[in-house]
């Protein structure tokens, strides 16, 4: 637990919280560029070799992920200290990465409005029983969230459900501003394919972009679901939920080799993140360095983190995640415990 006094933590934080011009158009371009010429030599490999397509298009995954990230940026209006400047932008870079620029920033900001508040889950976040509820849930329930949970639906079928259908549609409520901009990106992203079918053919454009939508889709959920599920998290009803303990214990530090940490926008600091959201990604590191409660958080490595992957339910008595197994263990010795020996 941090004794950090929190208003202080936030104050030490705000130093970081002014993007820089030069910063943002720099990595813009190291970012754009590099997408823009490996999915190109994607396509040029396909008359040599579909592995080396594969090989290739990891690489400009890895490139698509940066963009989201740029993309993300620029929701929060960090990327760029004109608004308008952020909205052009995110709206380019949503077109890129399949998310309506308006929609995604509304979702998102509820996200780390109420990011580990038990009392209101639900949007933006992915789907988290804790263990009392799922014990009492109609046996439908449960099976529908051993599906949601499972790593071959959450990773494969997930980028495709988000990105591909969920985003396509507005959510109920949404303003005129929010309804136009999804419009607009369903437009420019139907034309940008089209375009691309016509001049390059619509077997070999499937065959370049599916493997680079399916792997920057399934490394950008694992991110997500990494930096929100590790053991000793936090999770608390909206009494005692706090916004600073839920950003710097209920989000990770993903401790990330430098190139991992750079494809992805130094997001492994998301405990940074979720303390100033105004912080530019490529700031995150520098204000982590230089506050040092915020090095005392949870850290996770490559290593470690597949552990997450067995996480499924929050333990609100033990204050950490649990599996299914260790659900179904506490059942049967409560039952033992319970039944009484005949006489």
């Amino acid at each position: 637990m941090l004794e950090q006094n929190t208003k202080n933590l936030k104050k030490q934080v705000a130093p970081y919280e002014k993007s820089l011009t030069r910063d943002s158009i720099i990595q813009l371009f190291n970012t754009l560029a590099p997408f823009i010429a490996l999915w190109y030599l994607a396509y040029k490999s396909l008359s040599i070799s579909y592995l080396l397509t594969l090989g290739i298009s990891i690489a400009a995954a890895g490139f698509l992920v940066r963009i989201f990230i740029i993309f993300h940026d620029c929701c929060h209006h960090s990327f760029f200290k004109n608004r308008t400047a952020n909205r052009i932008i995110g709206t380019i870079t949503g077109v890129l990465t399949l998310f309506p620029y308006d929609q995604w920033a509304h979702d998102h900001s509820v996200h780390h409005a109420t990011s580990s508040n038990l009392d209101k889950r639900g949007t933006g976040d992915m789907w988290t029983m804790t263990v009392e509820e799922y014990l009492a849930a109609p046996l439908l329930l449960k099976i529908a969230y051993r599906f949601y949970r499972n790593p071959l639906v959450m990773f494969g079928i997930g980028p495709i459900y988000v990105f591909l259908l969920k985003n396509r549609f507005n959510r109920k409520g949404a303003r005129k501003k929010e309804r136009m901009n999804l419009y607009l990106t369903n437009v420019l992203l139907a034309g940008a394919a089209a375009l691309l079918c016509w001049a390059i053919g619509w077997q070999n454009f499937l065959l370049v972009q599916l493997p680079i939508f399916m792997i920057s889709g399934s490394a950008g959920i694992w991110l997500f679901y990494v930096q929100h599920t590790f053991e000793d998290g936090y999770f608390e009803p909206d009494r005692e939920w706090e916004y600073v303990k839920a950003a710097v214990e209920g989000s990770s530090y993903y401790k990330l080799p430098k190139l991992l940490q750079w494809l992805t926008g130094n997001i492994g600091y998301h405990h940074v993140h979720h303390l100033s959201p105004r912080v530019p990604n490529y700031k995150l590191e520098e204000a982590h360095n230089n506050t040092v409660p915020l090095q005392n958080v949870p850290t996770i490595t490559l290593a470690t983190s597949l552990s997450s992957l067995k996480f499924r339910l929050w333990d609100e008595k033990k204050k950490n995640f649990v599996t299914f197994r260790d659900v179904k263990k506490a059942a049967k010795k409560s039952l033992s415990v319970n039944v009484k020996p005949e006489i």
